[in-house]
C-alpha cells in the first residue's frame, strides 16, 4: 500500500474576480520510503500542492489517503494529531526562535507536546550531531549561518520522527554548495531513517540526483524523463483510470488569494 494516494485533486482561487485553477486532476501515488523532487517555474501550483500533502490546506474536491486513512473526511483535531505525529515541515526560511538555542529549537515540537524534557534535548542533540552541528548546540540563531540555520530546522522537523518530510524550497536562501550539502542531508535521511521525502526546488541539478523526479505545470504533476530517455514529459499516468470530469462536476474555486510570492 502506498503511503500517499491522491485521487482528482482540485484546488483554484478566485483573484479579482477571476478564477485560477491552481491544482487541475492532480492523481499521485508516493510509497513509503521514496524520495521524491518536484519542479516547476513559480506560479505552477508547486506550494499549494506541498500544502495539501501536508494537510494545511484542503482541496475543492479529490480524496487523499495517509498510511490507509481518508485524510479529508478527518476533522480538525484528528488533521493536527496527524501532521504533529506524522508530517515534517522544512520552509524556505527557518523560522527558527530567536531566544532559544539550537537544541532547544529542534527539541520544541517535542517540548510543546509535553514530552520528557530530558529524552526531548538529548534526540535533538542526536539529529544535531547527524547534521554535523552538535558544537553549535547552545548558539543561538543569531549566531549561525544560513546553511546552519537551515540545518537546525531540518533537525528540528525530524525530532519527532515522522513518516514525512515535505520541504518547500529548503535551499531557495542558500548559495549553491550549502544549498547542495542540504540536498545531501535530505538524501542521507531518506536513506538511513526511511523517512519518505517530497522536495519542492527550482534547482533542476539537484532535483535531478533524487530517485523520482516530477514536475509541476499549470496545476498538473508530469514525470520527468531521465536523460537518454525517449519521448518528452507527458501528464502522470494516474494508479486508477479516471474517467474525463463532467462540466457540471467542475468544482468551484475557493474563495481567497494564493500564496504571497506565487508558488
Amino acid at each position: 500500500m502506498a503511503l500517499i494516494e491522491l485521487r482528482r485533486i482540485f484546488k483554484s482561487y478566485f483573484l479579482h474576480g477571476k478564477r485560477i485553477d491552481v491544482l487541475r486532476d492532480v492523481s499521485l501515488d508516493i510509497e513509503k520510503g521514496e524520495l521524491v523532487s518536484l519542479i516547476g517555474p513559480s506560479g505552477a501550483g508547486k506550494s499549494t500542492f506541498l500544502h495539501v500533502l501536508g494537510t494545511l490546506d484542503a482541496p475543492a474536491a479529490g480524496t487523499m489517503t495517509f498510511d490507509g486513512r481518508s485524510v479529508f473526511t478527518m476533522n480538525d483535531a484528528e488533521l493536527a494529531e496527524l501532521r504533529n505525529r506524522s508530517i515534517g515541515f522544512v520552509f524556505q526560511s527557518h523560522f527558527l526562535l530567536p531566544e532559544f538555542t539550537a537544541v532547544e529549537n529542534v527539541a520544541m515540537p517535542a517540548l510543546l507536546r509535553r514530552l520528557d524534557r530530558k529524552q526531548a534535548l538529548h534526540d535533538a542533540r542526536e539529529l544535531l550531531e547527524r547534521m554535523g552541528l552538535l558544537a553549535r548546540a547552545e548558539h543561538r540563531p543569531g549566531e549561525l549561518s544560513g546553511g546552519e540555520s537551515q540545518r537546525v530546522a531540518l533537525a528540528r522537523a525530524l525530532v519527532l520522527k515522522p513518516t514525512l518530510l515535505l520541504a518547500d524550497e529548503p535551499t531557495g536562501n542558500l548559495d549553491p554548495a550549502t544549498g547542495e550539502s542540504i540536498h545531501n542531508l535530505l538524501r542521507e535521511v531518506n536513506r538511513e531513517l526511511g523517512v519518505t521525502a517530497v522536495v519542492v526546488t527550482h534547482n533542476e541539478e539537484l532535483a535531478r540526483s533524487m530517485p523520482r523526479q516530477l514536475r509541476m505545470a499549470t496545476g498538473s504533476i508530469l514525470p520527468v524523463v531521465p536523460e537518454g530517455g525517449e519521448g518528452e514529459d507527458a501528464p502522470l499516468s494516474p494508479a486508477v483510470p479516471t474517467p474525463p470530469t463532467p462540466a457540471a462536476a467542475t468544482p468551484e474555486a475557493t474563495p481567497g488569494f494564493p500564496e504571497e510570492g506565487g508558488e
